[in-house]
């Protein structure tokens, strides 16, 4: 039998975890790619008109987020710098929401979501993908033990 662990010790992260931050820096990795080639089109569309940057810098500026972000994940594997790209990753599917919720609004399609039921869908997976990023990265269990360090101390 296993000695028991500390409570402050980091918890175990099973291959499902490495697996899935993998997955989720490969698939920025390709978006931030198809932004710089052939999506730069249709990625225009979730650009909100209220921004006040020209379309195209922004589809190249998210591009180039997403890629360093994926190289991020795909690369970073040590405390507390995994958390922190975890972090990093869920604060930018946050800040990219309001473009997603833009192409509803103005009712654009683009990546064949061309019905309101379609684009309403796709916000619904937007917190799947802040919870992927803090759930694989191990950054909500970082926190929480942070803030546990933080109130015991004070």
């Amino acid at each position: 039998m296993p000695a028991a662990e500390p409570a402050n010790a980091l918890p175990r992260f099973p291959v499902l975890r490495v697996v899935a931050q993998a997955v989720l820096g490969a698939v920025l990795l390709f978006t931030g790619t198809v932004h710089l080639t052939v999506g730069r089109e249709s990625f225009r569309a979730q650009v909100p008109t209220w921004v006040p940057l020209p379309v195209d810098t922004v589809v190249v500026l998210s591009g180039i987020a997403e890629l360093v972000l994926g190289l991020a994940l795909v690369l970073v594997w040590r405390r507390p710098w995994r958390s922190g790209v975890g972090w990093v990753v869920a604060l930018f599917f946050v800040a990219i929401f309001p473009g997603n919720v833009a192409q509803l609004v103005d009712h654009r399609s683009a990546f064949g979501l061309s019905t309101d039921t379609a684009r309403a869908v796709r916000l619904v997976f937007q917190p799947v993908l802040v919870v992927w990023a803090l759930w694989a990265t191990g950054a909500w269990w970082a926190w929480r033990e942070l803030r546990r360090e933080r109130l015991s101390a004070g």
